[in-house]
């Protein structure tokens, strides 16, 4: 049996940590004894993880990644607050646009000298979550692998940073061809290490779960439903689904209500563009929610207004309850929406998203046999696990 590691943030509630969840789920227990490395043991999802895994204490070190400058202090741990004050400088001095991923990359690099070193040897460490800087450096492991689950040509890094770093891995698994693309486009030098594996889906746990009984704010509701289940983000593009309402509004329809389940940093300005718009009725904010699916079961139309994403796992698990689906035209959409058959793939603009909605809403019979053809397809694709396995044997 071969000792694996697989290393994340935390659990909180969000599409890797769902993906990774499916992942442990589905695992092959009879010839792996898998250690999970959290750096911080919170996050609603944490009652998903398998028995079978063997969950690592948790380090207050490495805890400190999901605290600010202030608590860190709090705790005595002065330098990793003094790296994390630095990695801020550093990142600000780029533009605003790209310094929160900088940020991040300066965050590890300052604290790297300050953090421990697992003990253990595995034959196998995995890295789930960018950035990758604890299993490249502070792990001891025969095969070294991490994950790419973000379309990084909209992603602003250091490259020469991150290069050194994705190097000390043996292969990098990409969430969809597309993905796989952009990321080779930026590093060219490591294109024979990138390979191509889909989010694990389970269509018996997310229908298991959407019959699920809550208090379902949009049970008695009326009215066209539009749902979105996404991270309060500027790469979610929900700033430009509250715009696209607007237009939709204006053009008489006011019998649309869009939902949105989730939380992030962007929630004060969402909630801002919503007041100034007038669509405090219409767009509604539902917060985090553990189990979106009975809530995207009760929708007509679920909606992906990003401006990018590496494989949006929402977007399969509505396909999964028979939703037809909208994506705007970010540059993976194609690896998840088969245009025409099981949904739309629209221009990936506030007219865009507009025009999308109005054809679903004016066109029953076209949601309906999107609907038909997501039932009729298969989602599962437990069989993508034997592209992990053939890598770590």
């Amino acid at each position: 049996m071969k000792n694996l590691l697989i290393a994340s943030y935390d659990m909180e509630v969000g599409g890797v940590e769902r993906s990774l969840i499916s992942l442990l789920n589905n695992f092959d227990y009879k010839n792996y004894k898998v250690d999970l490395m959290l750096y911080s043991h919170t996050g609603e999802f944490m009652s998903f993880l398998p028995t079978q895994t063997n969950l690592l204490p948790e380090s207050s070190v490495y805890k400190t990644f999901r605290m600010s400058v202030g608590e860190i202090i709090k705790t005595g741990k002065i330098t990793l607050g003094m790296a994390r004050i630095l990695a801020k400088y550093r990142a600000d001095l780029s533009t605003s646009e790209e310094n929160g991923y900088k940020q991040m990359q300066y965050m590890w690099k300052y604290s790297l000298p300050f953090l421990p070193k697992l003990e253990k040897r595995y034959d196998v460490a995995i890295s789930y979550l960018w950035p990758h800087y604890f299993v490249a450096e502070k792990v001891k492991a025969k095969t070294k692998i991490a994950w790419i689950h973000t379309d990084f040509s909209k992603v602003h890094t250091d490259k020469t940073l991150d290069f050194y770093m994705w190097d000390k891995y043996d292969y990098i698994i990409a969430v969809s061809e597309d993905c796989r693309k952009s990321f080779v486009h930026m590093y060219p030098l490591l294109k024979k290490k990138v390979t191509v594996m889909e989010n694990i889906t389970s269509p018996e746990f997310v229908q298991a779960m959407s019959g699920e009984e809550v208090e379902n704010v949009m049970k008695y509701d009326q009215r066209f439903k539009v749902i979105t289940v996404a991270r309060f983000s500027h790469a979610k593009g929900l700033d430009n689904a509250i715009k696209a309402l607007k237009v939709l509004k204006d053009r008489g329809y006011d019998d649309i209500a869009w939902y949105v389940i989730g939380y992030g940093g962007d929630e004060k300005m969402l909630k801002d563009l919503i007041k100034q718009n007038n669509l405090e009725d219409q767009f509604i904010l539902i917060g985090k929610k553990i189990n979106p699916y009975p809530y995207m079961k009760k929708a007509d139309l679920y909606v992906q207004p990003s401006r990018y994403e590496g494989k949006a796992v929402t977007v399969g698990e509505a396909q999964i309850l028979s939703k037809p689906v909208l994506v705007t035209n970010y540059p993976t959409a194609k690896s998840q929406v088969r245009n025409g058959f099981d949904g739309l793939i629209c221009e990936l603009s506030i007219e865009g998203i507009a025009d999308g909605i109005e054809k679903f809403y004016k066109d029953d019979e076209l949601t309906k046999v999107f609907a038909a053809n997501c039932k009729k397809s298969n989602y599962k694709n437990n069989e993508e696990l034997n592209k992990l396995y053939s890598l770590m044997r």
